[in-house]
């Protein structure tokens, strides 16, 4: 597994504290058991939210490795409008050909 972003730790942190104050608050644990739960349950979530970003980009990058050998996505063009070049105009027979005046 990928090491963890700094906007990774930072967001597992934030939601496991956020998730710990609101379930401690929400449950109105009492005792040390109910305590050592949320704070249990808060770090899961914070590690979820933590590692997620980096779960999806490897079965992403495992979906583009199974993809047919074949079947491969069309590459931009160099004088596509994406480059800033405009092909030249095509001059001949094959637009004279349909041109609305005969």
């Amino acid at each position: 597994m990928p090491r963890p972003t700094a906007a990774q730790y930072a967001s597992g942190s934030a939601t496991a504290v956020s998730s710990a104050v609101a379930l401690l608050l929400l449950t109105g644990a009492g005792s040390v058991l109910a305590t050592t739960a949320v704070a249990a349950t808060a770090l899961a979530l914070g590690l979820a939210v933590a590692a997620a970003p980096a779960l999806h980009r490897r079965r992403a990058a495992g979906a583009r490795a199974e993809a047919p050998a074949g079947r491969t996505a069309p590459r931009p063009s160099a004088t596509g409008p994406a480059s800033g070049r405009v092909p030249a105009p095509r001059t001949g027979a094959r637009i004279r050909q349909h041109s609305l005046r005969g």
